[in-house]
């Protein structure tokens, strides 16, 4: 016979939780972040709490200011940057309006098989001028809603990560305390396997947020180069800034996009052809080879579960995803491979009794 009482409390609990996780929900993806952030610089956290004697406080607002004036302030300065450039850009499309697009450069026509086609494309949409700039209104529209939503998207992410670089002093500060919390309650859940899989979601966690900012680094480092061989004023600015957007999904073109362009209006336009290809192919091209690498270097997994962990989880949940993805396929690969590998073995048959004393 069920216990009432007992049933009833378990409802409640339920409850409770269910209540809970619905007064969460809006700060779901900051918190996640902020839990991401403070585990993969957990390392920096303990050296600088035995510096400063044990003062965990004082250590985690220490390295969240820091947080704060590495990824917040550039992201601000950008910000103002981008828009000063959509005025420029605003004046400059409607200069062409009026005067139509200017000389063709000579090395326009020297390119192999396409330079004549180009040319005569060229002047023709220069001597049209007006009229052909007028018919790509109703598009240009189109272009504009849509990097309205797109800029809507990005700047709500910029704003779950600041909220979520408020939220790591917390993480910091009571980092110990929740480790632990998770290391009991995994315990109540799985019995004695709860050391294993914590170890197992430690891990795969560390090399994707070793994969992530690798990636981001080596974007970083070769949109520096492609800005310095471009002649791109603060080449070294926008290297940083590359790899901090390199942690936004599609986010390095919002950087060496700009530049192209502001190459075009300068007139250096094999240099911005340069530099559009270089962004397209290196720059971007390189997250979708090294990412995955560097996640499944040092651990058991397969390649491909980690491609799929990746690419999957970033269409189930969106750039949280990029994390979510390959933990919950490691967690499920190693709970498969643990019962093949720890079966049942199969039944022995009886061993004879020896006859008793006496008998032959």
């Amino acid at each position: 016979m069920l216990n009432n009482d007992r049933l009833l409390v378990q409802i409640l609990l339920l409850g409770l939780l269910g209540a809970s996780l619905w007064v969460l929900a809006p700060f779901g993806s900051a918190l996640f972040w902020a839990a991401v952030l403070s585990f993969a610089s957990w390392p920096l956290m303990r050296g600088l709490t035995r510096l400063l004697n044990g003062r965990q406080t004082a250590a985690a607002g220490l390295l969240t200011l820091g947080w704060i004036g590495l990824v917040a302030v550039p992201l601000v300065m950008l910000g103002f940057n981008l828009a000063e450039h959509v005025g420029a850009a605003t004046a400059l499309f409607k200069g062409y309006q009026i005067t139509g697009l200017p000389p063709a450069p000579d090395w326009l026509v020297e390119i192999p098989l396409l330079g004549e086609s180009l040319l005569g494309l060229w002047q023709t949409i220069a001597q049209q001028g007006v009229a052909f700039l007028a018919t790509l209104k109703p598009y240009l529209g189109q272009v504009g809603n849509w990097l309205l939503a797109r800029s809507a998207q990005v700047g709500g992410g910029i704003l779950e990560l600041s909220l979520s670089l408020v939220l790591v002093f917390f993480f910091y500060r009571d980092g110990a305390r929740l480790a632990e919390f998770a290391r009991s309650l995994l315990e109540r859940l799985i019995g004695d396997r709860a050391e294993h899989y914590l170890e197992l979601v430690a891990g795969t966690v560390q090399r994707v947020v070793n994969g992530v900012i690798g990636t981001a680094a080596a974007q970083a480092l070769l949109a520096f180069i492609g800005f310095y061989i471009a002649g791109v004023p603060g080449a070294l600015i926008l290297g940083i800034l590359t790899f901090v957007f390199s942690l936004i999904p599609m986010g390095p073109p919002l950087i060496w996009v700009p530049a192209t362009a502001w190459l075009f209006t300068q007139g250096d336009y094999g240099f911005a052809i340069f530099l559009g290809i270089w962004g397209m192919f290196v720059i971007s091209g390189v997250d979708n080879i090294l990412k995955p690498y560097l996640i499944s270097r040092g651990g058991n997994l397969p390649l491909v579960v980690v491609l799929l962990g990746v690419f999957g989880g970033l269409l189930a949940f969106g750039f949280m995803g990029l994390f979510l993805g390959p933990t919950l396929l490691a967690v499920a690969y190693s709970l498969l491979t643990d019962w093949v590998a720890n079966k049942t073995p199969a039944s022995q048959p009886p061993r004879e009794s020896l006859p008793p004393d006496g008998l032959d």
